[in-house]
């Protein structure tokens, strides 16, 4: 009689979906810490800051429009959102304007460092939590590894391109460049890669000739 061999992934769906939404509410967190700190923000949110400066909304109410018009932009480039990538689109503005809202904001420079280095640490956190989930990129992402695959272009560039023209407009808008606008940028790869590490989860198994 043959024997039935459990899934390496068997019941891992809870744990994937745990990975999924707390990694988002933890950045939505992150990106609280950053804005709080009051010494820059990451090229995004740069953008939205500028947005909010001039509309009167929430940075995090931007941060989902922005989320949901950059999906739209995902049918030319046919991508295929999954659960993780809607998901984000709410979450992480609404993480991030609860944060805004029950947090005070840091005055002293020790705390306002503190709090940099928290945000760009937990960043890193969740953005190893939320891939590692496997459930779709986020819209901002997947926009840009649209855009790779579109224009042939290597994907650092298509990154970079993207991330500083939003960058730009947001500092033309009044958002704030600062220390921690450069400490993220140059700590965020690798701690990403790290908590990847970290947090990784077994890969689906092939699927079973005989049973197909």
């Amino acid at each position: 009689m043959a024997t039935t061999v459990p899934s390496r992934t068997a019941g891992s769906l809870p744990r994937r979906l745990v990975h999924l939404y707390g990694g988002l509410l933890l950045f939505g967190f992150s990106d609280g810490l950053l804005v709080l700190s009051g010494l820059g923000v990451e090229p995004w949110n740069l953008f939205h800051q500028g947005i909010a400066r001039h509309t009167g909304l929430s940075i995090g109410t931007v941060a989902i429009i922005v989320g949901a018009l950059v999906l739209l932009l995902w049918w030319p480039l046919r991508q295929r959102p999954g659960l993780g990538t809607v998901s984000n689109v709410f979450l992480v503005g609404l993480s991030m304007d609860w944060t805004l809202a029950l947090l005070p904001s840091a005055h002293s420079w020790p705390a306002r460092l503190s709090v940099l280095l928290a945000g760009v640490l937990l960043n890193g956190v969740a953005t190893g939590l939320y891939i590692s989930a496997r459930f779709g990129p986020g819209p901002r992402d997947g926009l840009m590894t649209g855009l790779h695959r579109r224009t042939g272009r290597s994907l650092r560039l298509c990154r970079t391109g993207v991330e500083v023209a939003v960058g730009v407009v947001g500092i033309v808008l009044g958002g704030t460049l600062g220390i921690g606008t450069v400490l993220y940028a140059l700590a965020i790869g690798p701690l990403a890669q790290f908590f990847l590490r970290v947090f990784a989860l077994p890969a689906p198994p092939p699927p079973d000739p005989a049973r197909a």
